[in-house]
């Protein structure tokens, strides 16, 4: 018998199967190699995007861009498969032969306008001088004018479908993309076959077909209930737009966890991998991070932080929370209602303070500690009480997308004198994306979609001060997820279900998943005196992200007006 158990265990060992998951963030690609058994992360290795993002000037010509933008290149996506799926195997050791399954996730709403056979626009001869014929990353908001509008009309319109939006759509998303496409450069947008998710966009390449998925169907492109918004809608925005979903949208929708089709023979090629294997239908990067958090039940909001955050969450039943990012049957995982919110800047906000406002001898001191410039402001900052500073800010850096649903908002510090040192407003900035968080979790209480438990991913779970913040920010219990690649992890979970190694993401979850809960626990104390700054918060968040004092939108007008001659 024990000789049995001994042939077992070698026959185990010799057959362990591997998925690779690939996380398509904003700066860069991830690829990471997991045990399909036990979830075990055995390689991974990063490719920084060679061209960045395009959000001042367009690589190709050097040629300015105009407020707002945020562009990429597509052959970008492609050198991660190429280069970091290759170096992730090699760190793991293992047979290539071994890998059944590959699962990606992306940014969303990150969007490439393609010809029928899948080919970017920018890609064309002749096209590589044309902004619009490059990726619109999420985080292109030049589209507000058009969001306005789309949002205008449907309340004129009294459209069913804008109340599972929190009330209006965002900039980010498809809708209003298209339409600024459609309206700046016509010419392009004719040539434009299908305005495809990047998250389809990268499995269209793995597999040969394109393959719509639900999830950034539903929270992007305004499709709901099977149907997206009507011909007539889209006609009443610009006749030219009528059949904008029909003919630059709509396509096959497949399911999360699903399979989109089979590595084809180039694409194996490129990574060294067996051609025939599972590709699961594409995701986003916040959606997809759920599952690898173990949180696939009603509850568990789950804020995947890094340059923005991301808040996602299961729900029993179908609700309206104002200024959610969307509602989706199944948009997480399947049987529950699938809810999303967020923040457009946190991290980002953190980087942009760091790079322009904090004077030289703060890195001279950290360097000398060996410290980032991160770790030795938060070291100061945590020196003080909550409050001591005296200062309050607002999150809006890159606008605000929950639950204001509005990207012309701009960020704020006040309170700051002449005695103000940096990490007093560095502390006040990560504050009020604490505070950010907060409305959002209050919201969806209001709601009735109560949040029990807060779980954070992403590459802010290193500052343990930052999270003991959140924690009596929410004064919730909060969870991290135990695993440095969430995304890429979730994405392989979901890449081990389309292979038939699990019978449903649930499953896979449980056995993949990793989470250490309850890390962080709320003081009291701590969380009274973050209550009175919360007040001076929500009062500077009201006053003016609800119309009581525009300034914020008149100054970036003006700034456009000054920059474009408009």
């Amino acid at each position: 018998m024990i000789a049995n158990i001994l042939a077992m265990n070698t026959i185990s060992s010799a057959t362990d199967r591997y998925v690779i998951g690939v996380d398509y963030g904003t700066l860069s690609g991830r690829a990471v190699v997991v045990r399909v058994s036990d979830g075990e992360e055995l390689g991974s290795a990063v490719l920084a995007y060679p061209h960045a993002v395009m959000d001042t000037t367009l690589a190709s010509t050097g040629a300015s861009l105009p407020p707002d933008w945020a562009l990429q290149d597509p052959a970008d996506y492609l050198s991660v498969l190429q280069q970091a799926v290759p170096a992730a195997i090699r760190e793991a050791g293992i047979d290539p032969g071994a890998v059944i399954g590959i699962g990606t996730d992306f940014t969303a709403c990150t969007m490439v306008p393609v010809t029928a056979d899948g080919t970017p626009l920018c890609a064309l001869p002749g096209l590589a001088d044309r902004p619009h014929a490059y990726v619109k990353l999420w985080k292109h908001h030049a589209a507000q004018p058009h969001a306005d509008r789309i949002n205008q009309l449907a309340r004129q319109r009294n459209e069913t479908w804008l109340s599972r939006y929190g009330g209006q759509i965002s900039s980010e998303w498809e809708l209003a993309k298209g339409l600024q496409l459609l309206e700046e450069d016509p010419e392009l947008y004719a040539r434009m076959d299908k305005f495809v998710e990047a998250a389809d966009w990268i499995v269209w390449q793995l597999t040969g077909t394109y393959v719509r998925n639900a999830c950034t169907a539903g929270y992007k492109g305004n499709l709901q209930d099977g149907r997206y918004p009507s011909p007539e809608f889209f006609a009443a925005l610009n006749p030219a737009f009528a059949r904008f979903a029909i003919d630059k949208l709509d396509h096959s929708i497949g399911q999360l966890g699903d399979a989109a089709g089979r590595l084809t023979d180039e694409a194996a090629a490129w990574m060294g991998l067996r051609p025939g294997i599972a590709v699961a239908v594409g995701n986003v990067d916040a959606h997809v991070t759920a599952p690898a958090a173990k949180a696939t039940q009603p509850g568990q909001m789950v804020a995947i932080m890094g340059t923005s955050t991301c808040h996602v969450m299961n729900g029993a039943a179908l609700s309206e929370v104002p200024g959610m990012c969307g509602v989706v049957d199944g948009g997480i995982v399947s049987g529950l209602y699938g809810y999303e919110a967020g923040q457009s800047g946190v991290g980002d906000i953190f980087a942009w303070y760091v790079n322009q406002q904090v004077p030289g001898r703060y890195f001279e001191a950290a360097a000398a500690q060996g410290l980032s410039i991160h770790e030795h402001l938060t070291e100061l900052a945590a020196q003080q009480q909550v409050g001591e500073h005296g200062l309050v800010a607002l999150d809006w850096h890159s606008g605000n997308r929950s639950v204001l649903v509005d990207h012309e908002l701009s960020g704020i510090v006040v309170g700051a004198t002449l005695t103000t040192k940096a990490e007093e407003i560095y502390r006040a900035l990560l504050e009020a994306t604490a505070f950010g968080t907060r409305t959002i979790v209050e919201t969806f209480n209001a709601a009735g979609v109560p949040v029990t438990e807060f779980i954070v991913a992403g590459g802010l779970i290193k500052n343990a001060f930052l999270m003991q913040m959140y924690s009596d920010v929410t004064r919730l219990p909060l969870s991290v997820i135990d695993s440095s690649q969430g995304p890429a992890l979730g994405a392989a979970i979901h890449a081990a279900t389309a292979a038939g190694a699990y019978p449903s993401v649930h499953a896979a979850a449980e056995a993949m998943g990793r989470v250490r809960r309850g890390v962080y626990q709320p003081d009291e104390a701590r969380a009274l005196q973050y209550d009175r700054l919360y007040a001076e918060y929500r009062a500077l968040h009201d006053y003016f992200g609800r119309g009581t004092n525009n300034v914020m939108k008149r100054l970036k007008a003006l700034r456009r007006e000054v920059m474009t001659g408009a």
